[in-house]
């Protein structure tokens, strides 16, 4: 079995989420239920109406010095799992595992189609645009974001073995975008396809499982290409 204390586990929630989401206080029962404390950074840095990925991604490095810097092994939703794959490739020494839940790569193109060309062009006009936040509020995000996350790597490479899990039926991150960036990465070990939308709370059991097996188990050092 994996030794839990060489480890410190982390996981990352989703753009106009929060580190209470859904996902994470589940997440977060499982790993107390194996006396482990799973760590879950607030992204919204420095705010979500100022986000910012450089300033999550040092929210990321705050959270792995607070706790000894341990290796991570890290859940990343969405937008989180952008973050964690960024985070790994940019220091690999500091990453054990990933487990990526419909990875959010790409989001300046994504937004392209999810935003109809007139809402972008105010975006752009006026600089902010009106987004709901963890608490379903309207908060205005400034246009900064989107001109950011066009000079980010769009799919950065996982550096560690890694597991992505994306629902069939995602209607905001494509499925297929988790196929192709599986079969470009070699260290990616599995796709675990699932028929639910993008925010995968229909999928829970299965990303437990995935969680055990490539997080805990002696099994899961020898998953498969």
């Amino acid at each position: 079995m994996t030794q839990p204390e060489r480890f410190s586990f982390v996981a990352l929630h989703g753009f106009a989420s929060g580190p209470r989401s859904r996902k994470n206080e589940h997440f977060r029962a499982l790993f107390a239920g194996r006396g482990i404390d799973l760590v879950t950074p607030d992204l919204n840095q420095p705010s979500f109406a100022r986000l910012s990925f450089a300033a999550m991604k040092d929210e990321i490095e705050r959270a792995y010095a607070a706790n000894g810097r341990k290796k991570l092994r890290m859940i990343g939703s969405s937008l989180g799992g952008y973050m964690a794959a960024w985070f790994a490739a940019t220091h690999p020494e500091r990453v054990d595992r990933l487990i990526l839940l419909c990875p959010a790569f790409d989001l300046a193109g994504r937004w392209r189609e999810l935003i109809t060309p007139e809402r972008l062009a105010t975006w752009k006009e006026t600089g902010w645009l009106d987004f709901d936040d963890a608490r379903g509020e309207a908060v205005p995000l400034h246009y900064a974001f989107f001109l950011e996350g066009q000079r980010v790597p769009r799919m950065p490479a996982v550096p560690c073995p890694t597991i992505v899990i994306h629902g069939r039926r995602d209607e905001t991150v494509p499925f297929d975008q988790s196929v192709r960036y599986v079969a470009n990465n070699a260290e990616v070990r599995e796709l675990v396809a699932v028929d639910d939308g993008h925010d995968l709370l229909a999928s829970l059991d299965a990303i437990d499982e995935a969680i055990d097996r490539f997080f805990f188990s002696s099994d899961g050092d020898e998953v498969p290409r």
